[in-house]
């Protein structure tokens, strides 16, 4: 069959057309890419700016009180406040980590979509939504007055613990789905039960998210005043067990910037809140180590 000239011209001009057309979607996506790309740096910019100006303003105004000596004081320095910040962290955490990792593992890998499922969930997204001072005022009648315990580290702590539960499930069942079924359908097939699937292959490949989990309960933890100033106390003390009262960071930062009667009552504040920024640093950053060493082993396996 022949092809007329005419028909010939119309094809290589469509095709010239097309080719065309073609190349200005490219140009235009690139233009796109390229400008979605800017604004990203231009918003990473401005974070990095913004934490940067924050930092350099608070370690500026501590004017010059942050020394070993404030470290290490017990009557004129804040060790009293940091022993009870870390004992409300490890107290509130390790409270915590079991019955939210409990919850999470149920929700992902046993759980349906039945009624009382949505309802858990609902429970678990309304948790996260109260202001923290109605937990204060829930621990303050519950484990301060009847179990008892009065204003010390473990009636804040346990309501602490509560406070960030919703924060550690969510991200640790987000971080449980994100294994893939193949991983569970290989365990399963060689013989494992489902207990033995999660415990040795679901949860070590989900160890890293679950570490973010944690990192992010600890930062809560370390930042919350409300409910700690109405369940752990004002008490200026080193504590000597977690059934005393004591005074964290945080509320002794409060104590200082609302009943600041000297000129260096301020620099010691900002003294106080570089301490929590360090405190803030090192837990993220061991807890990053900790996160690349297992994602390593995990690579290795």
């Amino acid at each position: 069959m022949k092809i007329k000239l005419p028909e010939l011209f119309s094809a290589k001009t469509h095709r010239r057309k097309g080719i065309k057309k073609d190349g200005i979607l490219i140009k235009k996506r690139k233009l796109l890419d390229a400008l979605l790309y800017g604004v990203m740096a231009f918003a990473m910019s401005g974070v990095i700016l913004s934490l940067l100006f924050v930092l350099i303003y608070i370690f500026r105004s501590q004017a010059g009180f942050l020394n070993w000596k404030f470290l290490t004081d017990a009557h004129t320095g804040i060790l009293p406040m940091i022993v009870t910040t870390l004992y409300v962290v490890l107290v509130s955490i390790a409270a915590a980590i079991p019955a939210g990792l409990a919850a999470a593992i149920f929700l992902n890998e046993y759980s349906g979509n039945s009624s009382f499922i949505r309802i858990l969930r609902l429970a678990i997204e309304t948790l996260a939504g109260i202001p923290s001072i109605i937990y204060g005022l829930f621990g303050l009648l519950l484990f301060c007055r009847l179990l008892n315990f009065g204003q010390s580290i473990i009636a804040g702590s346990l309501t602490l613990s509560i406070m960030i539960l919703p924060v550690i499930i969510r991200t640790t069942e987000e971080s449980l789905k994100s294994i893939p079924d193949s991983f569970r359908e290989g365990s399963l097939a060689l013989g494992a039960t489902k207990f033995q699937t999660i415990a040795h292959v679901v949860l070590p490949s989900a160890l890293p998210g679950i570490l973010t989990s944690v990192i992010l309960a600890i930062g809560r933890v370390i930042g919350e005043s409300a409910p700690v100033l109405l369940t752990v106390g004002l008490a200026k003390n080193m504590p000597r067990s977690i059934f005393e009262s004591g005074r964290t960071l945080t509320i002794h930062l409060f104590y200082l910037t609302n009943e600041a009667v000297r000129p260096e009552d301020f620099g010691i504040a900002f003294a106080t809140a570089s301490v929590l920024v360090i405190l803030v640093v090192i837990i993220n950053t061991a807890a990053k180590i900790i996160t690349a060493n297992f994602r390593k082993k995990l690579g290795d396996i």
